[in-house]
């Protein structure tokens, strides 16, 4: 038996191809080990949604480089959206690199393997997705409680600050039946939930011009399956979110009530600027729109600090509007120029890197502010949660667990196991927690 490691930065939909990258090379006598130092393959499974994350790339790539002249038998390879845009710059950056393959090539490691094996350095990066059944593959599931389920990939939008049209490709959406096979499956394993992923999730089924299907429809297929489990999508674009995809959320008692929306400015001019498909005031609209309908619904988004001309009135209205709109939780970034992106190439209007970041710092307090506004929201409240793991502290047994509405929850019960489901009264609230002890 031969060891893989495998290094995931990113996204969720990281994580999921590198279960299926170690699902695919266990049919080579490939074992995954969480010590690097032992395994005879290295891949990287890249992100590059921000310069930071690409740096981290290479930086990984330069220790591994290091070991293979001590080791000169070990593979390396790197896959994802690096290796998909940078294939030239990793060759000459980093010459000892066995395999490249990109995102779209995850399904030929088969016969990519066999090559590196065999002597050769391989890269492979295609321009469009292999169409397969992805259930024909092993998937090794590294969560014993939460499942990953990938129904769409790529994206149509061209925002102009992100790379993800360029390194995943334009919209494909998997075929309901794999998606409800893959579903069946899991449910048949003992996972508890599962979670649908797409970088614009409610995009779904939009290119299936043979198929009457969407989100909604997929949501209330879904809802039919046996089991006692429940399912969450993300990430959602907020002018997809459709009112029949609310009312599928609101039918479907097994979908939870949660929606992660990114706003990305707070500033209709800037969210121009982004080529974003709404403006302020739609935006607003579709968020109380689900606020109305779910009285324990949880909304979080994403928002860029210092995109290129953001003026400090305009900063002013994206922190107002997480406190007008009462979001529960935001991740924040400094805007980052990536190559091939529209905004990359308005350089005359760059914020300079001192004011980005404070500009991230305010973000961040306001960020921090809000979660804890929210969570205070719910002491006294009972929430149903999936006990996700547990641990020991002074003596006593706590359970992490997870509501519903994506809050985190830790309580004491000596009498619940991880996989459980538990009504849990809310007793404290903290800034990115909640405590409660449970119903009897």
């Amino acid at each position: 038996m031969k060891k893989l490691y495998i290094e995931t930065l990113g996204c969720q939909m990281n994580k999921s191809d590198s279960e299926r990258i170690a699902g695919i090379l266990s049919h080579f006598d490939y074992v995954e080990t969480q010590d690097e130092k032992e395994a005879d393959l290295l891949i990287i499974n890249t992100c590059s949604i921000r310069q930071l994350s690409s740096d981290k790339a290479y930086s990984q790539l330069g220790v591994w480089g290091k070991r293979k002249k001590i080791k000169p038998d070990i593979k390396i390879g790197i896959c994802g959206c690096v290796a998909q845009q940078d294939k030239e710059k990793i060759k000459i950056r980093a010459p000892y690199v066995d395999l490249i393959f990109g995102t779209h090539n995850i399904y030929e490691l088969p016969d990519l393997i066999k090559k590196i094996e065999n002597g050769e350095k391989v890269c492979a990066i295609r321009d469009k997705a292999v169409v397969c059944d992805q259930n024909e593959y092993k998937i090794l599931r590294k969560d014993s409680v939460n499942a990953w389920i990938p129904i769409i990939e790529g994206c149509n939008n061209f925002c102009t600050y992100c790379i993800v049209p360029f390194t995943r490709g334009r919209e494909r959406s998997r075929k309901p039946e794999e998606i409800l096979k893959e579903a069946q499956n899991i449910i048949n394993n003992g996972y508890k939930e599962i979670t649908l992923l797409g970088q614009n999730v409610d995009s779904y089924g939009k290119d299936l011009k043979d198929e009457n299907t969407s989100l909604a429809d997929l949501l209330r297929k879904l809802n039919k399956l046996d089991g006692d489990f429940r399912i969450r999508f993300v990430t959602s674009y907020p002018s997809d979110i459709t009112d029949d995809l609310i009312d599928a959320v609101d039918e479907c008692k097994k979908v939870c009530k949660y929606f992660h929306i990114p706003m990305q400015s707070g500033n209709s001019r800037i969210l121009k600027e982004m080529n974003r498909r709404y403006t302020k005031e739609e935006y607003y609209n579709i968020v109380g729109k689900i606020r109305k309908r779910f009285p324990l619904v949880t909304i979080t988004s994403d928002f860029i600090a210092g995109f290129p001309g953001e003026t400090e009135e305009e900063f002013q209205d994206t922190l107002n509007s997480i406190e007008e709109l009462e979001l529960d939780y935001s991740n924040t970034a400094a805007y980052s120029p990536r190559i091939y992106t529209k905004a990359a190439k308005m350089t005359d209007k760059f914020i300079p890197e001192d004011i980005k970041y404070e500009r991230l710092e305010r973000l961040n307090e306001k960020n921090k502010q809000a979660c804890l506004k929210s969570n205070q929201k719910f002491v006294g409240k009972i929430l149903r949660v999936l006990i996700e793991n547990k641990t020991e502290k002074d003596g006593k047994i706590i359970l992490n667990s997870r509501a519903d509405n994506n809050k985190i929850v830790h309580f004491e019960d000596n009498s619940k196991s991880v996989g459980d489901f538990a009504d849990v009264k809310i007793t404290k609230a903290q800034t990115w927690c909640l405590y409660g002890e449970p119903v009897e």
